[in-house]
């Protein structure tokens, strides 16, 4: 069953001189239990796909439906309010409040889901539970990553939208996160990852290629 749905997405950005095509018509379908990556060059339309489909950005043309309503083109409180209840988001910054704890970020994401579970499995999973205690500014760049997916996934949502989660991170970690990430699909969500990685690639029940704005497998 497809939770997740975007139809023939554009998404244009303007320059003094120029007019860029980000996404031109871009239409793809994640169902519960499904792990999707999205694979793409640099400047692909990779972030901003991600983006549309979590209603972060708003594209030009089409829309994207999750869980059967309807997240764009409608007010940024009811968008706020369903990812909320459907999402788990890690985009390539902005992931965590920076006045708490890593600790406190993972459990935040967990109550404004309406999850009760503990932070400390997803943490303790992707190799960060000792320094839980930790402000994110005192975290590298690839513990920010894994505290980020840790917060992401710990309220257990419906679908789960990644972007380039393991581009900060050593061997160890990226072998951990994308083994959480076809487990938390395996659970029932529908998981998009946007990444060079192979190593997603390798884990995923579909690879799409993204190039210049368009999907072409």
């Amino acid at each position: 069953m497809s939770v997740l749905q975007a139809r023939d997405l554009y998404r244009f950005f303007h320059t003094e001189t120029d007019e860029v095509i980000a996404l031109h018509g871009v239409s793809l379908d994640a169902d519960s239990g499904e792990l999707v990556v999205v694979l793409g060059p640099s400047g692909s339309g990779k972030s901003t796909l991600l983006a549309c489909l979590g209603g972060i950005d708003e594209p030009d043309g089409g829309a994207v439906y999750a869980c059967g309503e309807r997240m764009s083109h409608r007010p940024e409180r009811e968008k706020a309010s369903l990812r909320a209840r459907r999402f788990g988001i890690v985009m390539q910054s902005d992931n965590l409040v920076a006045h708490l704890t890593v600790r406190d970020n993972v459990t935040l994401a967990s109550r404004l889901g309406g999850s009760r579970a503990s932070p400390a499995d997803a943490l303790g999973r992707l190799g960060i539970a000792e320094r839980s205690w930790a402000m994110p500014a005192e975290r590298s760049g690839g513990e920010a990553v894994r505290a980020a997916v840790a917060a992401a996934v710990a309220k257990r949502p419906a679908i789960v939208l990644a972007d380039e989660p393991t581009a900060e991170v050593d061997d160890d970690a990226e072998t951990g996160i994308a083994d959480l990430m076809r487990e938390v699909a395996a659970s029932g969500a529908a998981v998009v990852v946007a990444t060079h990685s192979r190593h997603l690639a390798d884990r995923a029940d579909r690879v799409l290629h993204l190039r210049d704005g368009v999907i072409d497998g």
